[in-house]
């Protein structure tokens, strides 16, 4: 049986296999069965938000980040079939819907390089109060913000407790000054901020016949005022009012909007002076001089 001599320049590359045929590091990123030659100088700077989230690709040859939280991960897809990255410690990744996705994914067709992929989302549900006395909205942003205070050489934080940050109350906006006259319609507004949400009450600065400074309760009994307090504009933050309608001469004076809850109280003041219009309607005028 006769046989063929196989080149000798051809020997080299059948010995060596697939791997001689000059693969970089940009051929890197897929599943290790695809991983080529590694060229470090080909890979693309990786610039991580914590040290913590660095690792290699799949192929042990560039540097990568991990992904963080409402991050895409995951998928297959785009300019040589690169996945998106993996979740950091602590978190999954979800699938999303088109919409969950953004606009871009939303469109009439996915595109290709977010074909099968989601978003990281923290294994453990829920807002934290972290020991620098802030609320995060979830232990995964927290843990992230105490890599990026120890790469800035600060210390370290850690969960103080489950839930948000307790907050005594504090006045964002205090009641104003008010100036109007008899019959008219006006009120005071107080707004403030507190976990858990705050009780706001009002009450008027009134003087006993001896000086003695007394607060009264309102609307009490009075008939022309009303009190109410919804949640808002803010999250965490409370409004109160104080509505007034008609105003008359008595309800001159101080006002002190009160807030309170687990945590602590606060109080603001505002002011309504008040103009009796009946005195300016009683006033008569005399009438110009016609040889004026």
């Amino acid at each position: 049986m006769r046989r063929f001599a196989l080149p000798r320049l051809l020997l080299p590359w059948l010995l060596l296999g697939p791997w001689a045929l000059g693969s970089t590091g940009a051929d890197v990123g897929g599943s290790p069965g695809e991983c080529g030659r590694c060229v470090p100088e080909s890979c693309a700077p990786a610039r991580c938000p914590a040290p913590e989230l660095s690792v290699r690709d799949d192929c042990g040859c560039c540097e990568q980040c991990l992904g963080t939280e409402g991050e895409l991960c995951g998928g297959r897809g785009g300019a040589g079939g690169r996945r998106q990255a993996r979740c950091g410690p602590g978190l999954v990744c979800v699938s999303q819907s088109r919409e969950g996705l953004g606009a871009a994914a939303a469109a009439e067709q996915l595109p290709e390089e977010l074909e099968g992929t989601g978003r990281c989302v923290c294994k453990e549900d829920g807002a934290v109060c972290g020991s620098d006395g802030r609320s995060y909205r979830s232990v995964c942003a927290l843990r992230l913000h105490s890599w990026s205070s120890a790469r800035a050489g600060h210390a370290r934080l850690h969960k103080a407790h489950d839930g948000e940050c307790k907050l005594a109350p504090v006045i964002v906006m205090p009641p104003k000054k008010i100036h109007n006259v008899t019959g008219a319609q006006v009120y005071l507004s107080c707004e403030v901020k507190a976990v858990p949400t705050p009780i706001i009450t009002w009450r008027k600065i009134t003087e006993s016949p001896k000086g003695v400074k007394l607060l009264e309760e309102l609307p009490g009994d009075r008939v022309n005022m009303a009190v109410q307090v919804r949640g808002g504009p803010s999250k965490h933050e409370s409004t109160g009012w104080v509505l007034i309608n008609p105003l008359t001469k008595e309800d001159e004076g101080v006002y002190q909007c009160h807030a309170t809850n687990m945590v602590g109280e606060t109080q603001s003041y505002g002011t309504i002076k008040v103009t009796d219009l009946s005195k300016y309607n009683k006033m008569s005028f005399i009438a110009p001089d016609d040889d004026m």
